[in-house]
């Protein structure tokens, strides 16, 4: 997440909803809000809470320097309409541990500078689902999330071996991490938990302990994704780790799954969820789409290809009798998922006549070849390997190869760079099995 620079003790007004409260009131962008019920807003999530009553006492400061007290009823949880300059209304807390397997520390110089900033925020983690570690927080923070029952909260744990902790996040209170979680359970805070899977450091017995002692944590942590380290070619002078490769993977998946079996009988869900890539990797068929319990770490990486692949079923169900496309087009993906995105072509190839597609994985040139995930592509990778391909009507992108909301890639090339370069169409497509039939009914 970017944040502008401006100044953090101002709460600007950037943007007010049209039909909204705050409209109906006068409030305008550039307006700053002062205080809610006589109470500084410190930030976003002050500013939810506080708005939250039926009443409140609202003071804004006029762009010609006015001071509006204006005295509002409205519904419960109802907000004013507003959007602020800064998200958060502050800044973005940073992260001052040296994790072992950090991507950040693991990043090429010279890219753009917010891609080297490290948050570990829980507001970032309640209102946008970022993982934070908890380590990097006072207890009055602590506290804070119980007070404003900031739910659910999404945690890197890695381990609850506290000197393991310790040791992976090079930061002496991340050991306290078990304590913080038994407090968030007596407080029905809901949890989601994250392990980064380090072989040799914290998987084997290392992760069954965790796993056990996380499940007695139960309904507060609702669930936990195990993913894989990820390593680039840049880690000079970092702590020296292996990715997992097929046999890893393969082990790993056997644990998880055996444990789920324990956790199915004792608590009634399978709690823990391995994510795609240690599939891919073993070349294991995916769970079924019921095995993924409503997909509660879907964002994490985790039964992303099953609910892809069952949204492009439900959707060419509908399709009966073949559709004429005559068009030619390139799928780029990342290298894990060629197998599976062939798959998917032979899905859409069913439905749609006279549709030329061709998968093509894209080596990761720039991080390294043992980033393998689509979402870590660059530009100039795209560009250096689709070149050789002509006489197309486009190249399909997941939109998790750009930066959010934006056109750019990691590597600051634009889509229209790309276009440029190549002279095609470039076609980003969310990962959703609807947008992607769309797209071929709509050609």
């Amino acid at each position: 997440m970017e944040l502008k620079n401006i100044d953090n003790n101002k709460n600007i007004i950037e943007k007010v909803k049209q039909n909204s409260i705050g409209e109906e009131l006068g409030i305008q962008s550039g307006d700053i809000l002062i205080s809610i019920d006589g109470r500084k807003v410190r930030d976003i999530i002050d500013y939810k809470y506080l708005i939250s009553d039926e009443y409140v006492v609202v003071e804004i400061e006029k762009a010609n320097g006015d001071i509006w007290e204006l005295e509002i009823e409205k519904d419960f949880d109802e907000d004013l309409g507003i959007e602020f300059s800064n998200p958060l209304i502050d800044r973005a807390k940073s992260c001052r541990n040296k994790c072992i397997f950090c991507f950040i520390d693991q990043l090429p110089p010279n890219m753009r500078e917010t891609l080297y900033f490290k948050d570990d925020d829980s507001r970032l983690s309640f209102l946008q689902g970022n993982f934070i570690t908890l380590t990097n927080m006072s207890d009055e923070d602590i506290d804070r999330i119980i007070a404003y029952r900031l739910s659910p909260i999404n945690i890197s744990i890695h381990t609850t071996n506290p000197e393991l902790r310790i040791k992976m996040l090079n930061n002496k209170n991340a050991g306290k991490i078990f304590p913080i979680l038994e407090r968030f359970k007596e407080a029905d805070i809901e949890v989601n938990c994250q392990i980064v899977l380090v072989p040799g450091v914290n998987d084997g017995e290392e992760l069954n302990r965790t796993l056990m002692e996380l499940s007695s944590l139960y309904p507060s942590v609702r669930s936990v994704a195990v993913v894989p380290v990820g390593v680039t070619k840049y880690r000079e002078g970092l702590y020296e780790i292996d990715p997992f490769d097929s046999d890893g993977s393969k082990e790993l998946l056997y644990l998880i799954e055996k444990t789920q079996n324990k956790f199915l009988n004792k608590l009634g869900t399978r709690f823990v969820f391995a994510s795609d890539e240690f599939y891919a990797m073993s070349g294991r068929a995916l769970p079924n789409y019921d095995a993924y319990e409503g997909f509660p770490q879907l964002e994490n990486g985790v039964g992303l290809m099953r609910s892809f692949e069952y949204e492009v079923e439900e959707e060419l169900s509908s399709v009966r009798e073949k559709i004429s496309v005559g068009k030619k087009y390139v799928i780029a993906t990342g290298t894990l998922a060629e197998g599976f995105m062939n798959h998917i072509k032979s899905h859409i190839m069913s439905k749609f006549s006279d549709l030329d597609l061709k998968v093509v994985p894209i080596k990761n040139n720039f991080f390294g070849t043992t980033i393998t995930v689509s979402g870590l592509i660059t530009g100039q990778d795209i560009v250096e390997q689709l070149e050789i391909y002509d006489g197309i009507d486009g190249i399909i992108i997941p939109k998790s190869m750009l930066r959010q909301d934006s056109d750019v890639f990691l590597d600051d090339l634009t889509i229209k760079d790309i276009e440029n370069k190549l002279k095609v169409k470039i076609i980003p497509v969310e990962v959703s099995g609807k947008d992607f039939v769309d797209l071929f009914r709509k050609a």
